[in-house]
């Protein structure tokens, strides 16, 4: 389902998979019920639909989810493993195993989107057990469900459900049995492999909420709905710190958001007095982590103190601000053209002396967000141990008029 202004629109998947599978950016899709029609119980009546609609090559270059380190998702109860890993290219294999002889262990792998979506897996019905269709039905549930849209597999033998409710509600117009393949009333199946089939067009039309195209490879052990969107939102978590970083910098460094250069692109701060050398980790409006290397050519050390340098307490503070304001400023539409300014500090604490040659680590949070100013928690962290922690309230002001 999908949710947006108070609206909802249901069993979505098989739309995002037809036009996950035809490559479909830009489209609307417009609908006078709460849900798509249910079809054959695959997306090959949308894809006849993209294609009769037409396709139009746009001039914008694509832009992609490019995956440049293995990403994981793990349910260690249903035994459910999804995995994303580095590839120029796009690919996805799933593997089923629901531990019941009636289906038994099935695989199923797409290679190319343009060869093989629209013949080997658009056509691909959705499927299901007899005791799941029985207990659906009981509920009031699957009213459009026919054998026509759904392939029924019997788990259960027939003397222990009851035929005519079965019959009745998939509007069967003849006796029910079981067939030699074990599907009920031996309907056929399009694939050997179809039941994994369509649960990889299923992964492929809920990863469709990412938003972007994906460069990588997906591997799926035993996916389901609520698995897929779960990793489809930690897929569309790493786009968004992607996008930052393209932003800034034009070529991404493995375990760097932002590296200097982009930072010079943000803030306006400059030698001596840009205290960040790197973002390590960011979620935008909710944290954000930030490096700052140490070193004995610091000038400050010169007359702090002559014999023993230490790092100045503000100096220290001043950073965890800078660090802050990247997080701040890339809310902005315009960055370069706003500045970032203390509103005020609070429980500012310096725990242990930054000597040369130390690592600082700071990492921040925001704790107050309003339209021109927030207030942040910060900690100073040194080989693990914290150095110094404030609140710090901050303003967004613009540039231009600052001049003013």
């Amino acid at each position: 389902n999908i949710h947006k202004d108070g609206v909802t629109v249901y069993t979505v998947e098989h739309v995002m998979a037809a036009l996950a599978g035809m490559q479909i950016d830009n489209v609307i899709v417009e609908l006078t019920a709460p849900e798509p029609p249910v079809g054959d119980g695959s997306a090959m009546p949308y894809v006849n639909m993209i294609l009769e609609a037409g396709i139009v090559e746009q001039q914008e270059p694509k832009n992609y989810v490019v995956i440049e380190e293995t990403l994981t998702y793990h349910d260690e109860q249903k035994g459910i493993d999804i995995v994303a890993l580095p590839l120029d290219d796009f690919r996805i294999t799933v593997m089923i195993d629901y531990k019941n002889p009636a289906l038994g262990s099935q695989h199923s792998g797409l290679f190319s989107l343009e060869k093989e979506f629209i013949t080997e897996f658009a056509p691909a019905r959705t499927f299901c057990f007899l005791h799941e269709v029985e207990m659906l039905i009981n509920q009031g549930l699957i009213k459009g469900g026919s054998l026509d849209n759904a392939v029924v597999i019997c788990d259960k033998p027939l003397s222990e459900v009851n035929e005519d409710l079965i019959r009745n509600s998939l509007k069967i117009n003849s006796d029910v049995f079981v067939g030699e393949n074990g599907i009920l009333n031996n309907r056929s199946l399009r694939f050997k492999n179809e039941p994994a089939r369509h649960k990889l067009l299923d992964l492929l039309g809920d990863l469709y909420l990412v938003g972007a195209p994906i460069k990588g490879q997906i591997l799926a052990a035993r996916p389901g709905h609520k698995a897929n969107i779960e990793f489809a939102r930690q897929l569309r978590q790493y786009f968004k710190k992607q996008q930052l970083t393209r932003k800034y910098q034009d070529v991404s460094r493995k375990g760097v958001v932002f590296d200097f250069q982009a930072i010079q692109k943000i803030l306006p701060h400059r030698y001596p007095f840009l205290l960040v050398d790197k973002i390590v980790e960011f979620e935008a409006g909710k944290r954000i982590v930030g490096i700052k290397n140490v070193t004995g050519n610091e000038e400050f050390f010169q007359g702090h103190f002559p014999g023993y340098p230490i790092m100045p307490g503000v100096l220290i503070i001043e950073a965890m601000a800078q660090t802050g304001g990247i997080m701040l400023l890339n809310e902005e539409a315009n960055p370069e053209e706003k500045l970032v300014f203390f509103m005020g500090m609070d429980k500012v604490k310096f725990r242990k002396p930054v000597l040369p040659g130390a690592q600082l680590v700071f990492e921040l949070e925001m704790l107050k967000r309003r339209s021109t100013s927030c207030k942040m928690y910060g900690k100073a962290y040194v080989d693990g141990q914290v150095v110094a922690e404030a609140e710090m309230m901050a303003a967004i002001i613009d540039k231009n008029n600052q001049k003013k």
